[in-house]
């Protein structure tokens, strides 16, 4: 079993006179081939947010992974990927599982 590491940046972006923010309190991940993977983004925002989450594997430039816009709470992404909208404690964590060691990668969660 090769370990995977996981690294957490954050990323936002700000609009005129709102302010937003997130954060991953995750600075640093590892866990085990086959483990449940969960990154953890909060974000504050006062009106509805626009959540985004990317991927940076190692030697590559960033790709998108998954958004939520409106609608469905639990979004559906890419490579087996999904986030969990939750207005009540404004979160929107990624979660994979199982994880595989080729999941190691940078993840940025963004707001817009």
């Amino acid at each position: 079993m090769f370990p995977v590491t996981i690294l957490l940046l954050s990323a936002f972006f700000s609009l005129r006179n709102s302010a937003q923010s997130v954060d991953q309190p995750d600075a640093h991940v590892t866990l085990s081939e086959g483990a449940s993977l969960e990154l953890r983004c909060s974000y504050s925002y006062s009106a509805a947010p626009y959540l985004f989450w990317y991927v940076q594997y190692p030697g590559q430039s960033l790709q998108f992974l998954l958004k939520y816009i409106t609608g469905d709470t639990v979004v559906k992404g890419t490579k087996g990927f999904e986030a969990e909208f939750r207005k009540s404690n404004s979160s929107f964590n990624l979660k994979k599982s199982p994880a595989h060691w080729s999941d190691s990668a940078k993840y940025f969660c963004a707001l817009e």
